[in-house]
């Protein structure tokens, strides 16, 4: 049985990209309780290399759809190389027909992040002077560019079948985030998917960015800081999915949707069954 606020999605084919580990896994998971056929892809793979040296690998995710009730496929992909994302999207679409989701959940600006300190020295929040700029470089590459690339490559299938819902994860940038290069990361991204919808609007494809709050991802955890994430990755999925299946979702194009203010719009909650509130940075 689905969970309160879950549709059922058994007839959709979805791809989760940077699903690995962290949100994009929860959101695989969620695509997995809905009944869905999900795509997982990511870099880290049982087979080859894990970024970051992190022990998950896009099969557990895979397996882990399969679990929660969907069926689970998984891709190894490079979302920085457009030559891959591509082949990959040809392959969806040569074995599954269709694409009727596709999330980008790819992030790379915490590469290296041990909860104290950045590869390169700084601290979160350092000035921007103190810093070079390989790290900015390396975070828009890993995160509004690869979803950016992703949208590219899945949008012609999409506009020709006259439907689909493109999502990238971000955060809320209502106010200043407190480090300058994830804060340019997270607004740029919010600002592609406010341009992809408006251009892929007239085609009946809907794009928009999902803001989770502070989420215990599995590096957070190792991290010591799970005390301050109040979020599953599973809440921000049970999200995704609830956005999925709303026949009303053209009306969200192009927006920063917060997880928490869907919880209470469609009734979905935690996996705990709690239904935590919207993070405020700087509340």
């Amino acid at each position: 049985m689905r969970p309160p606020g879950i549709p059922d999605l058994s007839d959709r084919v979805c791809l989760v990209a940077g699903a690995s580990r962290g949100v994009g896994r929860g959101i695989a998971r969620a695509l997995g309780e809905a009944g869905a056929t999900v795509v997982v892809t990511a870099r880290s793979s049982e087979t080859g290399a894990r970024t970051d040296q992190r022990a998950e690998a896009l099969e557990d995710t895979a397996r882990e759809v399969d679990l929660a009730g969907g069926r689970g496929h998984h891709y190894l992909c490079d979302h920085t190389r457009e030559a891959e994302v591509d082949a990959m999207v040809r392959w969806v679409l040569r074995r599954f027909g269709r694409i009727d989701v596709a999330v980008s959940s790819v992030w790379g600006g915490n590469e290296g992040y041990d909860g104290v300190r950045y590869p390169d020295g700084a601290a979160w929040g350092t000035a921007f002077w103190r810093r070079g700029l390989a790290p900015l470089r390396h975070g828009l590459d890993t995160g509004p560019l690869a979803g950016l690339i992703l949208a590219r490559a899945v949008a012609p299938a999409m506009v020709s079948a006259k439907g689909g819902l493109l999502a990238l994860v971000s955060f809320g940038t209502d106010s200043y985030l407190g480090d300058l290069f994830y804060d340019l990361a997270k607004s740029a991204t919010n600002r592609i998917a406010l341009g992809m919808a408006e251009e892929l609007r007239p085609y009946g494809v809907t794009a928009l960015a999902l803001a989770p709050g502070l989420v215990r991802t599995e590096r957070v955890v190792e991290a010591g800081m799970a005390g301050e994430a109040g979020e599953s990755p599973l809440y921000a999925g049970r999200a995704l999915a609830a956005l999925a299946g709303d026949p009303g979702i053209g009306a969200h194009a192009g927006q920063v949707l917060h997880v928490a203010d869907l919880a209470r719009t469609y009734g979905f909650t935690d996996e705990d069954g709690s239904r935590p509130e919207r993070y405020r940075a700087g509340a």
